[in-house]
C-alpha cells in the first residue's frame, strides 16, 4: 500500500511547495516525514502500511508564514482508513488560510 498527497494553495492558484507532512498511526507514531516538493507533492512515503487508521498532519502553519501571512488552522489533521493493504491511497489537500478541503483521490 503507498499513501500519497498533493497540496493545493488556492489563494495564489498553484501548488504549495515547502509543506511539511507526517505520516502516523492513529496513536500518533511517526511513521514517515516528508515535505512537498515544488509541484505541492509528496509522491510516496516509505515503508508498507497493514489496514488500519492513519493520519496525515500537514504544517500549515509553517506554510502560511513564509507565503502570506496568518492562518486560522495551524495545522491540518486528515485522518482516514486503510482496509486494503495493497491499495493506492491518494489524499490531497487543497488550502487557504481560514478553510481547507480534502477527498481520496486517485
Amino acid at each position: 500500500m503507498t499513501v500519497s498527497t498533493h497540496v493545493l494553495d488556492a489563494v495564489h492558484g498553484g501548488p504549495a511547495r515547502g509543506v511539511g507532512v507526517r505520516l502516523e498511526r492513529v496513536d500518533g507514531t511517526l511513521l514517515a516525514a516528508s515535505v512537498t516538493d515544488g509541484d505541492g507533492r509528496v509522491s510516496e512515503f516509505a515503508g508498507e502500511l497493514e489496514a488500519g487508521i492513519y493520519r496525515l498532519r500537514f504544517d500549515v502553519e509553517t506554510y502560511w508564514g513564509a507565503n502570506g501571512g496568518a492562518t486560522f488552522y495551524p495545522e491540518v489533521l486528515v485522518t482516514f482508513r486503510v482496509t486494503d493493504g495493497a491499495a493506492k491511497h491518494h489524499v490531497p489537500l487543497l488550502l487557504s488560510p481560514y478553510s481547507y478541503s480534502t477527498y481520496r483521490g486517485s
